[in-house]
């Protein structure tokens, strides 16, 4: 293991790290289609942090927070959710917990869209409070890849989606032996308008817990 991952270094290496920021992975326990791992979001969260700290000196990649707002995806077993409110006091004791211990450069890493409302509120509550840290958000990572990548990348939906195109890509560059590829089926919403957010119940949306197409996802597309 890394040194810089703190779920897995003894106290000595953390005392000489000379750590002086660090990375909090956020993600969920949720239903991801029939081919996706449960903890898909939270894994990539992890894996994603560790490769961002691969290339920043001197940065700690937190544990997780495996749990998230999740209640949306409460019909597809088994998902575990967390209320909002919940979801922005366990952030908050964490950051409080980070900054207790000198750090003032913060970057949350987040890997699930029911998180982005609570994690914008505890890390502007922690800045109101805490003026002189820095806090960096990373909300979305799906949205982030499909700006970096080639035009053309994805083939359906722009690769967006539950455990759709971009979703599966990205497990299947992390972790193949995770994915089993017979199993993938999705659905795309054709009733979502472009220009408004419509609050919806996954259920509504597909019948066995995934939207896009992740039969498109290949390892090489976020590689």
């Amino acid at each position: 293991m890394k040194d810089f991952d703190l779920y897995y270094i003894n106290g000595h290496k953390y005392l000489t790290g000379k750590f002086d920021k660090v990375i909090l992975p956020v993600g969920s326990i949720e239903r991801h289609g029939d081919h996706l791992p449960i903890g898909t979001d939270t894994m990539v969260a992890y894996e994603l942090s560790k490769l961002v700290a691969e290339e920043v000196d001197n940065l700690l990649v937190l544990p997780p927070i495996t749990y998230g707002v999740s209640g949306h995806y409460a019909s597809f077993a088994p998902t575990l959710s967390l209320e909002a409110d919940t979801m922005i006091r366990i952030l908050e004791d964490v950051l409080e917990s980070v900054i207790r211990h000198g750090f003032e450069k913060i970057i949350i890493f987040n890997g699930h869209d029911g998180n982005i409302s609570p994690i914008e509120i505890a890390s502007r509550n922690m800045k109101v409070l805490y003026p002189e840290v820095k806090i960096a958000v990373q909300n979305a990572w799906w949205v982030t890849a499909g700006k970096l990548l080639p035009p053309g990348t994805f083939e359906v939906w722009n690769g967006l989606g539950h455990a759709g195109e971009g979703e599966t890509s990205m497990v299947l560059a992390l972790h193949p032996e995770l994915v089993e590829m017979k199993y993938a089926k999705g659905r795309v919403p054709k009733d979502l308008p472009e220009n408004m957010e419509i609050k919806w119940l996954f259920s509504e949306l597909t019948s066995n817990g995934a939207t896009g197409d992740p039969t498109r996802g290949t390892e090489k597309k976020e590689k």
